[in-house]
């Protein structure tokens, strides 16, 4: 892909690079901003590349988290994947109507494959690739927050 066809590219998926930025950094505008901003750094500077013709927009999804991963390590904002944590989203209640409050409580992984497949539109394969993890291991987190998920709402209509 040459430097205009590349320009072309990040123009017309900058809306949906700019949302998965923002899931990324755990919702937050400004440091999204800032990753994207990296990213098509990286990308136009050529520290990033695509290695073969395959799906541009996993690439770019892959770019944007492990830029992302860094910005939030950098910032001291880094998630721990200490397992104590879910028990304590599993003791809030979900509030009514708030899906996108529903998503944030899921676990790290979760979340991310929630957000790629629902709001990105993506495979469990695109998936997989973004996140450098076997499909298995993506199945299992998509189940996983799908089952969390349809529990929270169905005590949401349950309390209304």
């Amino acid at each position: 892909m040459n430097r205009n066809q590349l320009e072309i590219f990040l123009r017309d998926h900058h809306r949906e690079a700019f949302l998965w930025a923002r899931q990324c950094c755990g919702f937050d505008g400004e440091m999204a901003k800032d990753v994207i901003q990296q990213t098509y750094l990286k990308i136009l500077e050529g520290k990033a590349r695509l290695k073969h013709d395959g799906n541009c927009k996993t690439w770019l999804f892959s770019v944007i988290r492990f830029t992302s991963i860094d910005e939030l390590r950098k910032s001291g904002k880094s998630q721990s994947l200490d397992p104590e944590v879910e028990i304590i989203w599993e003791e809030q209640e979900p509030e009514p109507e708030n899906y996108e409050g529903m998503v944030r409580r899921l676990p790290r992984m979760q979340q991310e494959v929630m957000l790629m497949v629902f709001y990105h539109e993506m495979t469990l394969e695109q998936c997989a690739a973004v996140m450098q993890l076997h499909i298995g291991t993506v199945r299992t987190h998509y189940d996983r927050g799908k089952k969390r998920l349809k529990e929270w709402i169905e005590k949401t209509r349950v309390t209304q």
